[in-house]
């Protein structure tokens, strides 16, 4: 058994710590972060681009003090625990090959639904950018889906979450349970939670696979950098 085997076997987290961030990230921060602080923001800006994106921004340092006062500090461990470590030189292949899989099938689920469903690509947070395109905005957008999301997404859904579960009930539990709740998140933008999931099941499968948390958020930054651009020139 290898070293990255290892790593997944066992996590060093305990329920009540997973229950403390579970209670953070599906209750604390969509009530009072994503509802009540953003309709206030809204208010104050005018705009739904720069308090959304405002929003993002303060998720994020939250999430990672979360989990930094939940489950780094209390037991003394380091960011590598969340897999913030080098992977191998040899799997750049495999972040462009999947990067790659992840555009293919997302094109294809937006079409299928569409198709079968009605529903579009458009949503709140796409509509927002197009109505006020400016450079400006578009480097906010940009900032905030491609640089800002993926890291403490992925450190937090799959650094944490998909190690933790992993650990407990094995791969196929770890993944569809993280990335479960990834997409669930994500409400109410309700057309692209299927993407939401799939793309989960995906960041999951190459951390486990590179050890590292650091493919998954290239994948992911690359792929959310792809949407903002084709959104600004739709």
């Amino acid at each position: 058994m290898n070293n990255r085997e290892m790593f997944f076997l066992k996590s060093p987290w305990k329920w009540n710590e997973l229950v403390k961030l579970l209670i953070l990230v599906l209750v604390i921060v969509p009530f009072f972060i994503e509802y009540l602080l953003k309709e206030y923001l809204t208010d104050i800006l005018q705009n739904d681009l720069y308090s959304g994106t405002l929003i993002g921004l303060i998720m994020s340092i939250i999430f990672m003090v979360g989990l930094y006062f939940f489950a780094i500090r209390p037991n003394k461990l380091s960011w590598k625990e969340v897999g913030l470590k080098r992977f191998s030189a040899n799997y750049w292949q495999a972040i462009i090959g999947w990067t790659f899989v992840l555009i293919v099938i997302s094109i294809a689920m937006l079409v299928v639904m569409e198709l079968l469903l009605g529903v579009g690509s458009e949503n709140s947070k796409t509509e927002s950018l197009q109505s006020r395109m400016t450079l400006l905005n578009f480097l906010i957008g940009f900032v905030s889906a491609a640089i800002i999301s993926p890291l403490y997404e992925e450190i937090f859904y799959r650094g944490f979450l998909y190690r933790f579960l992993r650990s407990k009930y094995g791969i196929p539990v770890g993944m569809l349970g993280s990335s479960f709740i990834f997409m669930i998140v994500h409400i109410p933008t309700f057309n692209t939670l299927p993407i939401n999931f799939v793309s989960g099941l995906l960041f999951a499968w190459t951390y486990e696979k590179s050890g590292s948390i650091v493919p998954p958020i290239i994948i992911h930054a690359i792929f959310n950098g792809i949407a903002i651009i084709l959104t600004a020139l739709g």
